[in-house]
Order: C-alpha cells, then structure tokens, then sequence
C-alpha cells in the first residue's frame, strides 16, 4: 500500500470538495474511511490524517507565498 499516494489522492479530493472539506475538518477519521474505503482502527488512521494535514498546510502555505511573489514583480 503506497501512503503517499493515498495522502496525495485524498488531497487532491478534500481541495476540490467543498462538503469534503468540511467533513474532514469535523472528523477527519470518517472522511478518510468513506474517501478510500480502508476500514482501519483509528489509531493507524491518525498518521494518515496527520499526513493530510499537512500535505494541505503546505499547498495552502505555498500558494500563498506564491501569490505573495507577485507582488515584488514590476
């Protein structure tokens, strides 16, 4: 099982559903067993969740600093 794909593709979905990011945001273990339909005890799900939070912590922090480049530009 490739984690960083799962994390990626799980990603992918939670930014471009509004009513999934919600449920993730409320309870991150639920959304990630409907998202991929791996029944696993939440404790092993806890580091996929972690891994998801982060990997959207760093897309919205590197877009946002991507916007902020275009600001120095003339």
């Amino acid at each position: 099982m490739d984690i960083k794909k799962i994390i990626e593709d799980i990603v992918e979905k939670i930014k471009n559903d509004e009513d999934l990011q919600k449920q993730f945001l409320s309870d991150p273990v639920a959304a990630l067993k409907e998202l991929t339909g791996i029944d696993l005890p939440t404790d092993q799900l806890e580091g996929v969740v972690a891994g998801v939070k982060a990997k959207l912590t760093a897309d919205n922090i590197g877009g946002a600093l991507k916007g902020l480049g275009g600001l120095f530009k003339k």
